[in-house]
């Protein structure tokens, strides 16, 4: 069988700008992020209330704040998979299903067993929307605009921490707290509901359906969901060329290490301090009642917001990997000067230290908090590209997840100097390994971008990715 250079089968994917169809797919895609994230750190709210109202201690706090990242990890590798041999039409829902149910069992929940067992349920379905809305975006997207309708997907996590953080404001400025607690682990419920219906009932992905399942009419249906003004047709039949499991890490295993280091290192940052936000910031800045603690925790997170969205503008212009180091970059000069103020080598203040902590969240997110999102759903061929994220996700998670159970430790054994310049390295780390191992696929289809070898039935095509035919 002789290789050509051929056209791409999705010609009709490749608008000039987003139509109404990817706004669907960005809401839809986009309230399970806003979920992942209010249920994930909502629960830094949560461990200021039952650390008084349950005299929770330190491993208990550490166990309870990382019980979903583990899930959560399990759930990246396990709905990944499931993604890739089963399809995303056929998954995608049910993992909103068992988030839901995961949510409103902690509402209810009557000691710390319960809670921690609820919150493992819930965990596993956040994991299983890591893979699932971001391959779904990616396969629908524009080469052109593909990183900004997935930046825009995640982006959504900026807003369910916001809103974790004001629904923790309200409930404990108007609620007593046995009720407060549990009105914000019940609102997390909420969003998942909502979307579980749509999203059972989007069309397969076009690349899935043709390249993997061989249905030509499926195929164009979806393309018909995005492509104002085409009729969905495809001008070739095609399929993907057969990776094996061992063809694939083989291939890839360099990749892999490029976009799942990265997101491990970032993560470790990102959860570590933002869950822990409220022991870290009380050295800062002073709050007495519970509401004031809830603030100063909370406001750092919000300093982050922009960060998102500032990612979304730049990441299709500028590139994913110039925006993860540059992230990576900042992030350790800031980790490095709070080291510096607090060991007594440089005198800050309080309020600038606050200011700063609050930064490292704007270059957390502005850079490898979404980038490393967006990388993996676009550097790996069809039939593993669920695979590949589910896998450079759960490596994050098991950063987020240690992190959240060592870092409490190392803050009192070794205070905040030595835990500042820890991340410092962290984050000197994270930018090594992107330069070293990091694909850049700015500007690329998603065939040529995960080098997807396609084999053409139909007329003879030309200019585009390696294919067979």
């Amino acid at each position: 069988m002789s290789q050509v250079r051929a056209r791409s089968p999705f010609e009709g994917l490749e608008v000039d700008r987003l139509t109404a169809g990817h706004l669907k797919v960005i809401l839809m895609s986009g309230m399970g992020f806003f979920t992942d994230a209010y249920d994930l750190f909502n629960i830094s709210v949560i461990l200021i209330v039952l650390g008084s109202l349950w005299k929770l201690g330190t491993a208990q706090a550490s166990v309870l704040a990382s019980a979903s990242l583990w899930a959560t990890m399990a759930g990246q590798l396990i709905f990944g998979r499931l993604l890739d041999l089963l399809g995303r039409k056929r998954i995608y829902g049910i993992e909103a299903a068992i988030l839901s149910a995961g949510a409103l069992a902690s509402a209810f929940a009557a000691n710390f067993t319960q809670l921690l067992a609820a919150r493992v349920v819930m965990g596993l379905g956040i994991g299983g929307d890591y893979p699932a809305s971001s391959t779904i975006a990616s396969e629908y997207a524009p080469t052109k605009n593909r990183g900004r309708m997935v930046a825009l997907v995640f982006s959504m996590q900026g807003l369910g921490i916001a809103t974790a953080v004001l629904v923790g404001l309200a409930s404990t400025a108007y609620l007593p707290a046995d009720l407060a607690w549990r009105a914000i682990a019940a609102v997390g419920a909420i969003p998942p509901l909502a979307v579980i219906y749509w999203r059972r009932h989007i069309p397969e992905t076009p690349r899935y359906a043709l390249l993997v399942k061989g249905n030509r009419r499926e195929a164009e249906h979806g393309i018909r969901l995005v492509a104002s003004g085409s009729d969905g047709g495809l001008r070739e039949e095609a399929r993907a060329a057969d990776w094996g499991v061992t063809d694939f890490l083989r291939t890839f295993w360099v990749t892999l290490i490029g976009t799942a280091v990265p997101w491990l290192l970032m993560d470790i940052a990102l959860y570590g301090t933002g869950i822990f936000s409220g022991a870290i910031t009380s050295t800062m800045v002073p709050g007495k009642t519970l509401f004031d603690q809830v603030l100063r925790s909370g406001t750092p997170l919000l300093i982050g917001i922009p960060g998102y969205f500032i990612a979304a503008w730049l990441v299709d212009s500028a590139g994913r990997k110039p925006l993860q180091i540059t992230g990576f970059g900042v992030l350790s000069a800031i980790y490095a000067l709070l080291g510096l103020s607090y060991a007594g080598l440089l005198s800050l203040g309080g309020a600038i230290e606050y200011v700063l902590f609050g930064l490292t969240f704007t270059f957390l997110n502005l850079g490898p908090n979404t980038t490393t999102f967006i990388i993996p759903a676009e550097v790996y061929p069809v039939k593993y590209r669920s695979t590949g994220h589910g896998i450079s996700a759960a490596a994050g998670k098991l950063g987020a997840a240690i992190s959240t159970m060592v870092l409490p430790f190392i803050k009192a054994g070794y205070g905040l100097p030595v835990l500042f310049w820890m991340l410092a390295m962290v984050g000197l780390l994270g930018l090594g390994v992107t330069v070293a191992f990091t694909p850049e696929p700015k500007g690329l289809t998603l065939e040529e971008a995960s080098k997807e070898v396609i084999v053409v039935r139909g007329p003879q095509p030309v200019k585009a990715p390696l294919v067979e035919g």
